[in-house]
């Protein structure tokens, strides 16, 4: 009887997510570099002498060995490169953050072993910045949420009409149509955000950090309420982790360091 000889591969990872598999297994799903997200078979992890298993945790930053499998792949290694998850479960509104980080690459990312490097290094920056608390948690997810957003070409009009592209600022924001809207493309039921709330989501999507950090409480929670409603629009459902969002943590923080994508 033939077997078909198995690929073995190396790639650097973020476990998104794990779910158990018989007694002692456990599904891995990893976002990594250079094949996009990954879902892998992990044997004996939950086994209490598993070499590896306390590296396979959501948050954590591997370096990973696989073979491919028929349906799922396997892990054969697993390197630890940064854990970040003890750090960040520690701070509240920045594990409800970063969960909801996670579970955004991994709707973002339904076909499997697509590269997407650009979607990869914003995880790293994201979980760094609330790992280090370089910013307001609240604010790291957002910024997160926008450039995932147009990462994935949907980035969201902020200055220009979004449908016809006349010049901008423009008083009234449409999610279907994907951002602010000039008065003769406004559909019926159109928002109209307070116009330095638009200023604060620009910052937050070029990485103006002074200028968000500068933005005040009610802007903070009326882009915040945007970016939820434009993803939500375009992923055709909410994320479960998004509502459970604590961003209580709304003072400054002047450190530096940025959410950058390298």
């Amino acid at each position: 009887m033939s077997t078909t000889p198995k690929s073995l591969y190396r790639d650097e990872g973020i476990v998104l997510r794990t779910q158990k598999l018989g007694e002692a297994d456990r599904i891995v799903t990893v976002l990594t570099r250079r094949h996009g997200k990954v879902r892998a078979v992990a044997k004996g992890v939950r086994r209490t002498k598993s070499k590896f298993g306390a590296r396979l945790e959501p948050f954590s930053h591997v370096d990973l060995q696989l073979y491919t499998g028929r349906t799922l792949d396997i892990v054969s290694q697993a390197e630890s490169i940064r854990s970040y998850g003890s750090v960040i479960a520690a701070d509240y509104p920045a594990y409800t953050a970063g969960t909801a980080v996670l579970e955004t690459a991994d709707r973002l990312t339904a076909e499997e072993k697509e590269p997407s490097l650009r979607l990869f290094l914003l995880v790293v920056g994201a979980l760094r910045a609330l790992a280090e608390q370089t910013h307001p948690a609240g604010l790291v997810l957002d910024a997160f949420l926008l450039r995932a957003m147009s990462v994935a070409g949907w980035e969201p009009a902020l200055g220009d009409c979004a449908r016809c592209g006349v010049t901008g600022p423009h008083r009234h924001f449409s999610v279907p149509a994907g951002g602010t809207v000039c008065p003769g493309c406004r559909p019926t039921g159109s928002a109209m955000p307070n116009p330095v709330t638009i200023e604060h989501l620009e910052a937050l999507l070029s990485g103006d950090w002074d200028t968000a950090e500068a933005s005040e409480n009610p802007q903070r929670r009326e882009g915040s309420g945007l970016v939820a409603a434009l993803l939500q629009w375009h992923l055709e459902r909410g994320l479960r982790s998004l509502p459970l969002v604590d961003r209580s943590d709304v003072a400054p923080r002047r450190e530096a360091g940025l959410l950058s994508e390298a």
